[in-house]
Order: C-alpha cells, then structure tokens, then sequence
C-alpha cells in the first residue's frame, strides 16, 4: 500500500491501511531509472537463473532419488543417510569454500554461480525419494519382464506417477532460487549482473531515504510478484504430495 502513497501522505499522515489518493508516480520513477537501478534488468536475471536452476534440479533430483529408492546397490541406505546428515550443517559454513571454488571457474558475476550450487539439494531428493517409495514395486517388475530398461522405466512409468512432487520440488527450488539473499550479494558485483534480491540491497542506498520510501516499497512489490503469482497457482499440489500413493491409480 505504501508503494501507491504519495511521499507527502507517507511522511505526514498517520496509519492508514489505504491511500488516500492512489498514484503510480512511484513505479514510473522505477522503471524510468535504468542506469543505477535497472530494475527490470533485475527481473529479468532472477527470472532467468530461477527458471534455469528449477529445470536442472528437478532432472538431478528425480534422478537421484530413482537410484536411491528403486536401484539396488551396495550401501546405498548408508550412503545415503550420510548424505542427509552432512546436509544438515548450516549453509553459511560452505561460503567461503563456495566461493573459491566458483571463483576458480571463474563463474564470479556469471548466471553459472547460482545456477549450479545447490542442484542435489538433499531435502528434495529426500521428498521425492519417500514419494518414489510409495509406488509400488510391481509397476517396476512389469516394465521388465516387457524388456524395459531402467531409463524406460524411470523415464515412462515413474516420472508421470511423481509430478505432484515433482511440481512441489520445482517450486520449493525456484522461491528459494529467487529469493537468495546471502549468496548473490557475494558473487555479484556487476550492477547489470546482479539478480533483483541483490539490487534490493542496492536500491536501499539509492531510494532508502525519507524522499523515496514509496519508490523502495514499489520496487520490493515487484520483487515479490512472481513467486506470490507461483503459490497462487501451484498450491494444489501442496496436497498431493502430502499423500505418498497421490501418483497411483486404482
């Protein structure tokens, strides 16, 4: 709401929960500003690297969690419990050996430096693994007494019974790719480069005066209108992925 105000209704009025007078002066003066905050460009980078990452991980993950709930191989429980466990620390200690190791392929202020961390997250590949687990194994014994491989029986019989998962780990992968703060601030320093989330910051040295307070709340709404329209249209599948059998029919 503060986003429509005028900047005098915001500095001089009291609470209100509507503007007085509704204005869009505000988004005019964003978009207008192309050369310190460009923020279209913003949009146009998270959109890319989020829809990027989101495709690949949704390939990584199914994937994986096929090998690890229907492939049989030596210590795979094993293996993979110490993956779940070494998931567990937090984040912030892998900074510093994330980023020499993206600054040796030389990925700094490149889309690459988002897109690629994070592909196997272990907290999706452990989702559609327990999904994978409730289909049952005689779809599997099927396919191959018909000849079929296992990419055939991944690929044709499995995938299309996991894409309420499916669906719900795309969308945890893409809110989590756009909304990333910590990350993109370190990696990026190109002003043309950077994803919207680190231009926020930026645009808080820029508009976070009390002359642009409503400039600052416009660009902020922008930011959040794309995954607000994602939830909105995607949060059915919530549901489907709470019942581990959803993918199974009759």
């Amino acid at each position: 709401m503060t986003s429509f105000r005028s900047q005098t209704e915001i500095v001089s009025a009291g609470f209100r929960m509507l503007p007085v007078d509704w204005i869009l002066e505000n988004y005019i003066a964003i978009l207008n500003n192309t050369s310190t905050a460009p923020i279209m460009r913003w949009l146009w980078n998270s959109l890319f690297i989020a829809t990027t990452h989101t495709f690949l991980v949704v390939i990584v993950v199914s994937v994986t969690a096929y090998g690890y709930s229907r492939m049989k191989f030596k210590h795979r429980d094993t293996l993979f419990f110490i993956l779940m466990g070494i998931s567990m620390f937090p984040g912030v200690v892998n900074l510093i050996p994330s980023y020499k190791i993206i600054e040796s392929f030389g990925w700094v202020n490149s889309p690459l430096a988002m897109i690629i961390p994070g592909l196997a997250g272990m907290g999706n590949i452990f989702l559609v693994r327990q999904f994978m687990k409730g289909i049952p194994k005689e779809f599997d014994e099927s396919a191959r007494i018909d000849g079929a491989s296992d990419f055939v029986i991944y690929s044709r019989i499995i995938v299309p019974m996991i894409k309420p998962v499916l669906i719900v780990a795309a969308l945890f992968s893409f809110t989590g790719s756009w909304n990333d703060f910590l990350w993109p601030v370190i990696v990026y320093s190109d002003v043309e480069k950077m994803p919207i989330t680190a231009g926020l910051l930026l645009l808080q040295d820029i508009y976070g005066n009390y002359r642009m307070i409503g400039q600052l709340m416009g660009s902020a709404f922008l930011a959040i209108i794309p995954t607000m329209l994602l939830f909105l249209f995607a949060q059915k599948y919530f549901v489907q992925s709470m019942n581990l059998n959803s993918g199974v029919k009759g």
